[in-house]
């Protein structure tokens, strides 16, 4: 008698659901990516490379759209532009004022958000509010509010400080006129950055501190101060991206008098412009500034990272 063996029938292996799931959603995703891709690189290629080859094209002719004039000239507008007095009084103004709005967005912001994080100060909410409020008001609104504030005959800024002063149209307090109203915007963001750095210290680094005996300024300087480097760093470089582009304060309060003493490269560039109708001269004058942000701006994150990066080496 024959047994005929039957050999039983092996199912096909089933993918685990969750891989299916995954491999689905992954193919369902790969359109969406490539769509915000795309757009991003377009954005990019748009609003930044463009405008920034448009300039340089630019500052290389004899750029006047009223007369329709783009005639190439080569480096004539550089050359123009280094041997301009004004471009040169416009770029140490720029210095001048980037500096000092800097040195006291960075010093009040710092000192406001440690009195905040401090024990002694209640309603802290409160307090973050109120800095915080003159960042978010338009700048434009704030530049009229201070021309008026500092108006000579009914500004509250003689007649708090009892004195007698045309700050606007006095070369020698028109500059730092500007920088204090910047000054005022602006030194609400750099405590809303701080008090994130403070609030997110080691607390066990401060209480070894506290330990040791170190006294509040010893504990400020040698502890806290060098843990918020990276937020100074942060508030530093936007603040140098920011401020070597000023113009709405200027063009508000001073109009970049008087004379030259408030011209800054970002007003020399819109008065060439839209003034003078020279967009070739003010295209070179953009892409000098274009070079002067971005050396700055890499100098300084140099500085800064550099020491740390040797360190951690």
């Amino acid at each position: 008698m024959t047994t005929t063996e039957t050999t039983p029938a092996v199912a096909p292996p089933v993918a685990a659901p969750g891989r299916r799931r995954s491999t689905s959603t992954a193919r369902g995703e790969r359109p969406l990516r490539l769509v915000v891709v795309t757009t991003i690189i377009v954005a990019i290629l748009t609003l930044v490379a463009w405008p920034i080859v448009a300039a340089l094209l630019g500052s290389l002719h004899d750029w006047n759209p009223l007369n329709d004039t783009y005639r190439w000239v080569g480096l004539a507008n550089y050359r123009r532009l280094f041997a301009d007095p004004v471009f040169w009084t416009s770029s140490v103004n720029t210095v001048v004022f980037m500096t000092g709005a800097i040195i006291g967005r960075v010093v009040l912001g710092m000192a406001l958000a440690y009195a905040v994080y401090s024990r002694l100060t209640r309603t802290k909410t409160l307090f973050r509010t109120l800095f915080y409020l003159p960042t978010v008001t338009p700048l434009v609104a704030v530049a009229y509010v201070w021309r008026l504030m500092y108006n000579p005959q009914f500004g509250a800024v003689n007649s708090f400080l009892g004195l007698d002063v045309n700050w606007l149209y006095d070369s020698r307090f028109a500059l730092p006129a500007v920088m204090v109203m910047t000054i005022w915007k602006d030194f609400g963001f750099a405590v809303i950055l701080y008090l994130a750095g403070l609030y997110a210290l080691p607390a066990d680094v401060l209480e070894a501190a506290d330990v040791d005996g170190a006294g509040a300024w010893a504990r400020f300087r040698q502890v806290i101060w060098p843990m918020l480097r990276p937020t100074t760093l942060f508030v530093v470089v936007t603040s140098i991206i920011g401020y070597l582009q000023a113009f709405v304060q200027v063009f508000v309060l001073t109009a970049g008098g008087p004379g030259d003493a408030t011209s800054l490269i970002s007003y020399l560039i819109y008065q060439q412009a839209f003034e003078n109708y020279n967009f070739g001269y003010a295209s070179a004058a953009a892409f000098v500034l274009f070079i002067g942000t971005a050396v700055l701006t890499m100098l300084w994150y140099r500085a800064q990272t550099g020491p740390l990066r040797g360190k951690a080496h």
